[in-house]
């Protein structure tokens, strides 16, 4: 698994810093804000259809906040929750959340005929 003390970027507490209230961010800033190198950052850009920094003068990426949020996004599917880029990207696309809900439901009702049988025997 990837581990995020490895970018070279020290995170205080391991928690990343608050969002400044800017309008745009460039690749470093944002480096420093999501404790991910820039060359991580322009991979990911390939890779999340979602990520798309606003490029400006001589191809520089400006990032929003929107954007920021979703680099802190990604980072935690693939460091903290040891995502692959591929089920990253199904977890960003909706079709992890899709089938997430759907095994919560399966799980719910194999739970109510559990309880149900348990609640049989007790009454008798």
């Amino acid at each position: 698994m990837l581990d995020p003390t490895d970018s070279g970027d020290e995170l205080i507490g391991g928690e990343l810093p608050p969002i400044p209230g800017k309008r745009y961010f460039t690749i470093g800033e944002v480096s420093e804000l999501c404790g991910v190198k820039p060359h991580v950052l322009r991979y990911w850009e390939q890779e999340f259809p979602q990520l798309k920094p606003v490029k400006r003068r001589g191809n520089r990426r400006y990032y929003q906040r929107h954007d920021v949020l979703m680099v802190r996004q990604i980072r935690n599917l693939l460091y903290d929750q040891g995502f692959t880029i591929g089920g990253a990207r199904q977890q960003l696309s909706g079709e992890g959340a899709k089938h997430d809900l759907n095994q919560t439901h399966q799980i719910l009702r194999q739970m109510r005929l559990e309880l149900e049988e348990i609640l049989q025997v007790l009454r008798r």
